[in-house]
């Protein structure tokens, strides 16, 4: 089980109601953010993570902690799923999320709602495909959220996961860690005055379970045929997963 790491010390707000205030404050800079974090190497990650969904051939699709709706709007560009629907806690990044899709002409095909990733609002076997992106180390609950997304996956539907993970190899490990820990929070600083959530994210990737460990998890859920795919020496790895 990941240890709990919260964006602000706060012990009169949860997890869960930090990570909403978090990701509410920052909603404006998050996909200005990710492009800088990552070199713009989370969009190569994200087609990855399509092509994967779209290979099972899915008719219906929830990206789980959808954020501003990068993925979702991927998914509606490249699958032929007739309605992808996109859930997040964050008001601000679903506001931010709904003028995106709305400008590029997809409010058709997909719906974004405001939800509770631990509380699904949706009944058993709702969904062909289900996917998450940078999202499940902010659950606050992690087997809970992943129970409740096996809920309502149909039966062989496909789980993608896509989330950060820390190299394993030397100089790569070595190189990680200097970039999270030291210019990672200088970034976070020139994006947003918020600079406790630039922490969190570093921190929380820090501790979450990647490989093997996240595998056995899911495994211990109900999912079946586990597997995880390492991305760009290890700093994302993408997993997928059966019910």
């Amino acid at each position: 089980m990941s240890k709990k790491v919260t964006p602000y010390k706060d012990s009169s707000l949860g997890k869960k109601q930090q990570v909403t205030k978090m990701f509410d404050t920052i909603s404006g800079n998050y996909d200005g953010l990710n492009r800088v974090i990552s070199f713009g190497i989370d969009i190569k990650w994200r087609k990855k993570v399509v092509k994967m969904v779209h290979a099972t051939q899915p008719q219906s699709i929830l990206d789980i902690a959808t954020g501003t709706g990068d993925l979702a709007i991927n998914l509606a560009k490249e699958t032929h799923a007739p309605k992808i629907v996109g859930l997040d806690i964050s008001a601000g990044m679903l506001e931010v999320g709904k003028q995106k899709v709305a400008d590029k002409n997809l409010t058709d095909r997909i719906e974004l709602v405001l939800g509770d990733s631990e509380q699904l609002p949706f009944d058993d076997n709702s969904f062909d495909a289900i996917t998450v992106a940078f999202g499940v180390r902010n659950f606050e609950d992690l087997e809970k959220g992943l129970a409740e997304i096996y809920r309502v996956l149909k039966k062989d539907g496909t789980f993608v996961v896509l989330e950060t993970s820390i190299p394993t190899k030397t100089p790569f490990k070595q190189g990680y860690n200097l970039y999270t820990k030291h210019l990672l929070p200088v970034i976070g600083k020139l994006f947003s005055k918020d600079q406790s959530a630039y922490a969190y994210l570093s921190e929380s990737a820090s501790v979450f379970p990647y490989g093997k460990a996240f595998n056995d998890i899911l495994t211990k859920v109900g999912f079946i045929k586990a597997t995880d795919h390492p991305q760009t020496l290890g700093v994302a790895t993408i997993y997928q997963a059966y019910k």
